[in-house]
């Protein structure tokens, strides 16, 4: 029998899940048969669909206290429950540390670190008191586990997210899992932000031993097998997405021949 992730009458936010690397994970529990609620700022350009299934979309600032709190207040109204949260909202503009402010920095450690442990607790005030619990997933990054040029404070966040995941995992066992899936370089809209042109992202991927960027798809495939029962005894753990990492460096620079 084909082993199949049926996650129907499952209630799942997705938080910044309505583009990029977010829609990619919207659209993998979607397909599940999940009712998918994203949240971010602003609506997605277009409807985030799968067949005949779309996602719904609340407004919220994943920074502010009170509209989180409204958040979930609206969802249990409309839904009753909350199964599944994938804490996807994040990101970080290029800026040299010696350069920038001290504001610039803690708004990059509170979208990336602290928005999500708000998330969390809201999150797992709900699902303690639910028979069947639930589960969250991180969405953090290899910038996490390596030296971050250029976005020091986002790297020293999501290694702290990494870190708050296992943490929690212990404090809200056994009723909540919480796990990290670890994102290397993706492919998305956005990608020439990072990486330039389709020559920039082409030697970026040749760095990756798979010999692409990941897809967003990529992403979203593990944060649903994650939440689903295929892990139900997986918790606390990371989730490495980043093609088999990046060829060590000294193995171009020495002239030794192997």
């Amino acid at each position: 029998m084909a082993v199949e992730i049926d996650l129907s009458e499952q209630i799942v936010l997705v938080t910044g899940g309505v583009r990029g690397v977010g829609a990619g994970i919207s659209r993998a529990f979607l397909a599940a048969g999940a009712t998918v609620l994203t949240c971010a700022r602003r609506p997605a350009d277009e409807p985030i669909t799968v067949g005949d299934r779309s996602t719904e979309h609340l407004t919220c600032d994943v920074r502010d206290v009170d509209a989180v709190a409204a958040m979930f207040a609206e969802i249990l109204a409309g839904h009753g429950r909350i199964d599944h949260v994938v804490n996807n909202a994040g990101g970080a503009p290029f800026a040299m540390a010696d350069a920038a402010s001290p504001k610039f920095h803690a708004k990059i450690v509170e979208l990336n670190l602290l928005a999500p442990l708000l998330i969390s607790q809201q999150a797992n005030a709900v699902m303690q008191k639910q028979d069947a619990g639930g589960s969250i997933v991180m969405i953090t990054s290899v910038s996490g586990h390596r030296p971050s040029p250029g976005t020091a404070a986002y790297g020293a966040a999501k290694a702290g997210l990494d870190n708050l995941a296992s943490s929690l995992a212990v404090e809200w066992a056994p009723k909540v899992r919480l796990n990290s899936v670890v994102v290397g370089p993706v492919e998305t809209e956005l990608s020439h932000l990072h990486y330039g042109d389709a020559d920039g992202v082409a030697a970026v991927a040749k760095t990756v031993p798979m010999g692409r960027l990941a897809s967003p798809a990529d992403v979203g495939s593990a944060a649903l097998f994650l939440a689903s029962p295929l892990a139900a005894h997986i918790s606390g753990a990371t989730l490495l997405v980043h093609g088999g990492g990046e060829r060590p460096a000294f193995l171009d620079a020495a002239t030794a021949n192997h």
